[in-house]
């Protein structure tokens, strides 16, 4: 069998799992084996009704009284135990920060090699892989051997897909046997964040800002124009750093990559390492003064000028629209 971890916030579905079911049931599929999942925590249970429209035999439900919360080395041990149980051919995982922790911890626990950020998997002994390398600039081809294959998907390398005919689901109970060495690292409380912001990693519309937005101050414009488009407002690793905005708000290899249908990049150079946080846009449109900046040139539509000049135009053009 495959086995797909499901990641979840207390309950709340990361839908880059769904994208990790659809290549696992891929996998399973060519190796004539079930696709299966662990979900970790009672909070977790509802998401297992919609888990059989993914091609989902199993889903096993991992019950422990202070699973109530993410603590890496208590969801590792939770799949370590699970794996033991059943013997899977492979467990695969989304590549997120979250997941990526899990698996690390799970590859240590067992001794089994770990690749992460696929894209593309060939089954067979070993299997036959590509793979995002630094920082998703180069695809790897690479090989994976192991008594248990690990495997994390690459964040929007393939889209969520629903199995052409939903599966009848099983949902299977166990209690793994947790230890308070396994709760050293865990969520002990929250800061949440304002109930009316859109995050980057759900908006439909994404307006970057970049070095050339020149202030803090100057992202007043950026945010007029996002709020009219219903969007949220990212920045780039140099504006963090300047302190301009905080570290969530940032696109990039080290901050949130995003796949919106609209990406407005503002005054932003176009970094390797930005590019890898959003080259998940669906259109890319970058407002710049250089048209030799890498962002121009990976842009499907590029504005080249002042964006002091062209957002308080492109707002006042959308309010004259509506």
């Amino acid at each position: 069998m495959i086995i797909g971890l499901i990641e979840h916030d207390r309950g709340k579905l990361n839908d880059l799992s769904l994208q990790m079911l659809t290549l696992g049931r891929r996998l399973a599929d060519q190796s004539g084996v079930p696709l299966h999942a662990v979900l970790i925590g009672e909070v977790a249970r509802p998401l297992a009704n919609g888990l059989g429209a993914y091609g989902v035999s199993v889903a096993h439900l991992a019950l422990h009284e202070r699973l109530d919360d993410y603590a890496p080395e208590a969801w590792a041990q939770c799949v370590v135990e699970l794996m033991g149980a059943v013997t899977p051919e492979a467990v695969l995982a989304a590549g997120t920060d979250r997941s990526h922790e899990v698996m690390a911890h799970v590859a240590a626990r067992t001794d089994l090699p770990l690749a992460t950020n696929c894209t593309e998997v060939r089954p067979g002994d070993p299997y036959e892989l590509t793979r995002q390398r630094w920082g998703g600039s180069l695809l790897e081809e690479a090989q994976l051997t192991g008594a248990v294959k690990l495997l994390t998907v690459a964040p929007h390398a393939i889209a969520a897909e629903e199995a052409s005919a939903p599966v009848a689901l099983g949902v299977k109970e166990y209690s793994p046997q947790l230890s308070d060495s396994d709760f050293r690292v865990r969520v002990t409380g929250r800061v949440e964040a304002a109930h009316n912001k859109i995050s980057l990693a759900d908006a439909r519309v994404v307006v970057g800002g970049g070095r050339g937005v020149g202030s803090a101050e100057g992202f007043k414009e950026l945010e007029e124009l996002a709020d009219l488009l219903g969007g949220a407002v990212g920045c780039s690793r140099v504006v963090t750093s300047l302190g301009w905005r905080p570290h969530a708000d940032q696109v990039g290899q080290t901050g949130t990559r995003i796949a919106p249908d609209v990406y407005i990049a503002c005054g932003v150079s176009g970094a390797i390492q930005h590019m890898v946080g959003c080259k998940g846009a669906k259109c890319l449109v970058a407002i710049n003064k250089d048209p030799e900046a890498p962002m121009v040139a990976e842009a499907d539509y590029a504005i080249i000028g002042d964006l002091h000049q062209i957002v308080p135009a492109l707002c006042a053009a959308i309010r004259n629209a509506r």
